[in-house]
């Protein structure tokens, strides 16, 4: 399998919105957008995004998992980005619609099909920086991928850094500006200190990386920031600490200060994970502050960790009852 993510299916689905109402979703080649060098979102960054999978099932369904959750989280980053409002309902039926073309795609678990919700302003206006675009695009594009770690996934080693990754009030928004805006630093940690990945923590409050939420397992408790404007509201996360609870776990969602945070790593039984759609739950093994390593746990995966991705991919996989209704089934 290529890369994840580098690979797609040849066409997608796509809606406009223009003199105020939507058009007709369509279905054209990937490759067909053509967008005027002085669009809305080539200058003030107007666009969002989202990414959740389809996957297959032993009697040859094709299932996608929490469809809704995604949609619903689009429109609201549509919202706070000032781009036109669509209808949910439409873009689900637009994501079924692609995803049940290209069924024949979808690979088999662990891979899965990978899809890419998208909401860009297409405007042509470079004097609208303190306005919105009255013209928008919106497309459901495709990457069939394997497993996201490719013959396992080894404890990652995160550099915990007192800054945020975004504007604190653009981090519930799934955009692309708050993903650039975390290059730099994540570049420099992976150069300095091998690290994979930067853990933004503001002030000393352990808020999400780069890419993914973070997730503090001590004993029978998972410990995660709650939820604000800051960061990230995770599917992947609210599905983890569900699946937690469901354990009978307790979820504690509050303030976490990197003191606490390196005080519990020390505990020969903690666990640290980072839940999202592409790695699931991955396990830390590292965190790198002031100069010091500290191991957390014992610095490899742990038990906890490893048991609800096992859990998680059992009910995306068609392996245990869906007790959530967070499956739709497109074929």
């Amino acid at each position: 399998m290529a890369a994840f993510g580098t690979v797609f299916t040849p066409e997608m689905i796509i809606s406009r919105f223009n003199n105020n109402s939507w058009s007709t979703p369509e279905i054209v080649a990937t490759d067909s957008i053509s967008l005027h060098p002085g669009a809305h979102v080539l200058h003030y960054s107007s666009t969002c995004f989202e990414g959740l999978k389809a996957f297959r099932h032993a009697d040859g369904g094709i299932y996608t998992f929490r469809m809704e959750k995604n949609v619903a989280r689009l429109a609201q980053s549509s919202q706070l980005l000032a781009l036109p409002g669509f209808d949910k309902a439409m873009l689900s039926k637009m994501i079924l619609d692609i995803v049940g073309r290209y069924a024949a795609d979808v690979p088999v678990p662990p891979g899965s099909m990978y899809i890419r919700p998208t909401h860009i302003g297409t405007e042509a206006s470079i004097g609208k920086a303190a306005a919105p675009s009255l013209e928008s695009m919106l497309y459901v594009l495709l990457s069939p991928v394997g497993d996201y770690f490719a013959g396992g996934a080894k404890p990652l080693r995160l550099l915990l850094e007192d800054n945020a990754r975004c504007a604190p009030h653009m981090g519930m928004v799934k955009s692309g500006g708050n993903y650039a805006s975390a290059l730099q630093p994540i570049m420099k940690a992976r150069a300095s200190v091998q690290a994979d990945q930067v853990l933004f923590c503001p002030n000393g409050d352990v808020q999400e990386t780069g890419a993914a939420n973070f997730l503090l397992i001590d004993g029978n408790e998972i410990i995660t920031k709650a939820l604000d404007s800051s960061f990230l509201h995770g599917i992947t996360r609210d599905s983890i600490l569900t699946l937690a609870r469901d354990r009978g776990m307790t979820v504690s969602e509050r303030e976490l200060t990197v003191d606490e945070l390196l005080e519990r790593a020390a505990k020969p039984g903690t666990e640290a994970a980072l839940s999202g759609t592409a790695a699931v739950l991955t396990p830390v093994g590292t965190l790198i502050h002031g100069g010091k390593e500290y191991q957390v746990g014992s610095g490899v995966a742990g038990a906890t960790t490893n048991a609800l991705r096992q859990a998680l991919n059992d009910i995306q996989w068609g392996k245990a009852e869906d007790k959530h209704g967070w499956l739709t089934k497109v074929c």
